[in-house]
Formats: C-alpha cells, sequence, structure tokens
C-alpha cells in the first residue's frame, strides 16, 4: 500500500522513540477527548442540575475538539505504518464508524442547540447525551481492542 511506502511512515517504523511519542499522543488526544465529553454528556443526560450546561459546555467543548484534532491525526500517523494490516481489521473500521457517528451527532448538535448548548429548549435532550457517551467510549473500546487482534 502506497501509505506505508511515504517517508514518514517509513521515518515511524524505524524510529522507536518517535513511534513511542507519536502512540502517547495518541492516547493524551483520546484522554482529552473521552476525558471532556464524558462529563458534559453525563449533564445532558441529567446529572449535577445545578452546574449551569452552558458554562460546562464553554470549558469542554473546545478541550474535547483539541483532543479529537490530536486524536485524528496522530491515528492517522499510526495507521500509515502498518496501514495494510490495519486495513483489514473490522475492530478498525468499527472504532471509525463510531467516531463518525460521534463527530456528526455532535457537529448536528451545535447547529441545532447552539455551539455552547444555549438554544437548548426546556424540554431535555438525554438523548443526545445517551448517543454521544455510547458512541465515544466504543470508539475507545474498539480502539484498544486493536491491540489484541494485530
Amino acid at each position: 500500500m502506497a501509505l506505508e511506502q511515504s517517508p514518514l511512515a517509513a521515518y515511524l517504523r524505524a524510529a522507536r522513540w518517535e513511534y513511542a511519542a507519536v502512540n502517547a499522543a495518541h492516547i493524551l488526544g483520546v484522554a482529552m477527548l473521552v476525558g471532556s465529553i464524558l462529563p458534559l454528556d453525563l449533564r445532558l443526560i441529567g446529572l449535577w442540575p445545578s452546574i449551569e450546561r452552558q458554562s460546562l459546555a464553554r470549558v469542554l467543548i473546545p478541550m474535547a475538539a483539541s483532543g479529537l484534532m490530536i486524536a485524528v491525526l496522530t491515528g492517522v500517523m499510526l495507521f500509515i505504518v502498518r496501514a495494510q494490516e490495519y486495513a483489514t481489521l473490522s475492530v478498525l473500521w468499527l472504532k471509525l464508524t463510531f467516531i463518525v457517528i460521534g463527530f456528526l451527532s455532535a457537529i448536528v448538535t451545535h447547529l441545532r442547540h447552539g455551539l455552547w448548548l444555549d438554544r437548548v429548549p426546556n424540554r431535555s435532550i438525554a438523548h443526545v447525551g445517551v448517543l454521544s457517551l455510547v458512541t465515544w467510549l466504543s470508539a475507545l473500546v474498539c480502539g484498544r481492542l486493536i491491540a489484541f487482534v494485530v
């Protein structure tokens, strides 16, 4: 596969510490994403009603978005090192499906309810929190499973 022949892929395969740094950065990005999404989703589901949703969103959404960007960039770098092998893994495709669902759900939610969730009607949007929680945690589990199927 052409991706595996790229200079970056060849470099990462040969560079022990740089590959480890990319892997650590991927974990950091995932931690930032899931660590920010989890409390926000739990607030949307109904926990901590005394904490203003918009204030929480203003802190956690930029952190989650930054984490997603780091995780995607480093994930691509990890993928190209063994692209042919990884491309055959159904658990990777499942992970990517969950990521797309989570990302699209977030975009639709913010378009519908405002970037900081400040246009949420009086009715609950717990279903948004549940969908987000399930998709991002499922992506996390699938990502971890990749190490066990390679």
